[in-house]
């Protein structure tokens, strides 16, 4: 399966990422790739993107990543909303609580008669 993700360059502590087409099994770094769509620096925030390559091989079905995804929709190439890419802690989130059984009310035994006792 073909995905469209960040391919990191550069140096130690100076991260840069082409964006890439590739197969999902390859790594990350050093993997081959079908074809190079884009740039991405997050140090200088310089982004270069290929409109009409992103959009063909979106169209052929490739899948892009988390963040790959946030970043077309910044740049207007995609039309949707922003997905959370950081993972939520489980500890920070509680476990749902079980629904609490209320116990059915037991029908009250009928009254005795009120009037005068022989």
């Amino acid at each position: 399966m073909l995905v469209l993700r960040l391919f990191r360059v550069g140096k130690k502590n100076q991260p840069s990422f082409k964006i890439v087409v590739t197969d999902k099994r390859n790594p990350t770094r050093a993997g081959r790739f079908v074809e190079e769509v884009g740039f991405y620096n997050p140090v200088t925030k310089e982004k270069v993107l290929s409109k009409e390559r992103v959009q063909y091989w979106l169209s052929k079905g490739v899948q892009p990543s988390p963040t790959v995804y946030n970043l077309l929709v910044k740049e207007g190439i995609v039309e949707g909303k922003k997905i959370a890419v950081q993972k939520k802690s489980k500890k920070a989130a509680p476990a749902p609580a079980a629904p609490v059984a209320v116990p059915a009310a037991v029908p009250a035994a009928p009254a005795a008669p009120s009037g005068p006792v022989a």
